[in-house]
């Protein structure tokens, strides 16, 4: 189902010069309004009138979340304080937090974006929709919330944490569909199991889940675990929050709403844009966002761009799953290691359990970095012999080398060892952290 036919199923060539409309005028308006931007715009030599087609984009100068920082708090706010409704943010656990204000039009749009999120991932009007995701200052809880609302569908706002009641909620109130992280719905089936409930038993037919990279073999476990059908949602508190793009049930990308955000691809050392098909740095611009408009985020999540229409009759862009942040990037011994590598091969053995922890050592100057990965194993696995343990150990390392290219320790530990998080799951630690 489409929610918005004429917008979501455009020709390209409509599509285009409705972006360049948008973006000639967003430019103008944060020329006159944010001082930030005049100053940046200026440094480049550009001018609005300097943009006369989407290949001029090239000439305008990046944002990055360094910028949100040092223009903390409303230093990028391209209108007066009265007319913001409403101010979320983001955690804030590398610095000052990303603040993101809302005018009452940002809001609506927003609810709008989520409906057809909702509908592009087979949510209708006729579901019982369990909000896992935070409410609050981070942007997912509400997000969810409003475009559910606005589609028809039957909220129950859970929010995060208490999962015990979540899992009555779903049993008892008819679920059917669940947003939360895909972190968190792993921690749902574990739960339940140990509540003697299987979730292929309720009423649960669909997660929608993001706020964190994952895995398409995750996918599968979620999907064999909880019943359901799994589907990918991405979006960032810079830029509006969850609804920037959205899977369809065919799962073949995500598709990105460019009426709204007109995305590129840059190769993240050089700031070169990049051919539709290539990998690299997904860069976001809004075209309709009122109180903080941003110029060429650069997001750091690396993806590559696919313009074929979808078999759904969507024709906007689709985004691939995200390899990986070029900013999470671990550089060890000179390789580049993405925590999605090491994720695919524990999908891949029997024995081990989704949770995992990337322990890097860097403390000592005269010494190369070391890599360690803690595995969780099954209870099976735990409980037998230690012969079944040791073997498990050389298979992840064999599997590990082979797919990272370096060696690898692994440590495998007692099922429930690694701390469980109801948002955003942790995969990485320095030694000197633990």
């Amino acid at each position: 189902m489409i929610r918005d036919p004429e917008n979501e199923s455009m020709p390209r060539e409509r599509l285009e010069r409705l972006q360049l409309e948008r973006l000639r005028a967003k430019v103008g308006e944060v020329y006159e309004r944010v001082p930030f931007y005049r100053r940046t715009l200026k440094e480049k030599g550009v001018t609005p009138d300097d943009i006369q087609s989407l290949a001029d984009l090239r000439k305008l100068p990046f944002t990055s979340k360094l910028d949100f920082r040092d223009n903390y708090p409303f230093g990028l706010m391209a209108v007066p304080m009265e007319q913001v409704v409403r101010i979320h943010s983001s955690s804030g656990t590398t610095g000052k937090p990303i603040i993101a204000p809302y005018t009452r039009h940002d809001v609506d749009t927003w609810a709008e974006i989520m409906a057809r999120t909702l509908t592009s991932a087979g949510t209708t009007e006729n579901d019982v929709l369990q909000n896992a995701y935070g409410y609050g200052l981070f942007t997912g809880g509400l997000g969810f919330h409003h475009g559910a609302e606005l589609l028809g569908a039957t909220v129950i706002p859970t929010s995060t944490g208490n999962t015990k009641r979540q899992i009555l909620m779903i049993q008892d109130l008819g679920t059917t569909v669940i947003t939360c992280t895909p972190s968190y719905a792993i921690t749902l089936h574990e739960a339940a199991r140990e509540m003697g409930v299987d979730l292929r038993d309720t009423t649960l037919r669909l997660g929608i889940h993001g706020a964190e990279p994952w895995s398409e073999k995750m996918r599968e476990d979620i999907e064999d675990r909880l019943g359901i059908i799994a589907i990918n949602v991405y979006g960032l508190t810079e830029v509006i929050g969850p609804g920037v793009s959205v899977e369809c049930p065919y799962k073949c990308g995500m598709h990105i709403w460019e009426d709204h955000f007109l995305a590129e691809v840059i190769n993240p050392e050089t700031g070169e844009q990049l051919p539709y098909g290539e990998e690299g740095e997904l860069v976001i611009t809004t075209l309709t966002k009122e109180a903080q408009p941003v110029i060429r985020f650069r997001t750091r999540d690396i993806i590559s761009l696919n313009p074929e229409p979808c078999d759904c009759g969507r024709t906007m862009v689709r985004m691939s799953r995200l390899t990986g942040r070029s900013d999470d990037m671990l550089i060890v011994r000179g390789v580049n290691v993405f925590p999605s590598q090491i994720e695919s091969v524990l999908l891949e053995v029997e024995g081990v359990e989704p949770h995992y922890l990337i322990v890097v050592d860097r403390q000592h100057a005269f010494k190369t970095d070391e890599l360690e990965i803690w595995v969780e194993v099954s209870d099976e696995v735990f409980s037998d012999e230690m012969g079944k343990m040791e073997n498990l150990e050389k298979r992840l390392r064999s599997e590990m080398d082979s797919v990272l290219g370096i060696a690898a320790r692994i440590k495998l530990v007692e099922p429930r060892t690694i701390a469980r998080t109801e948002g955003k799951a942790k995969r990485v630690v320095d030694r000197s952290e633990l």
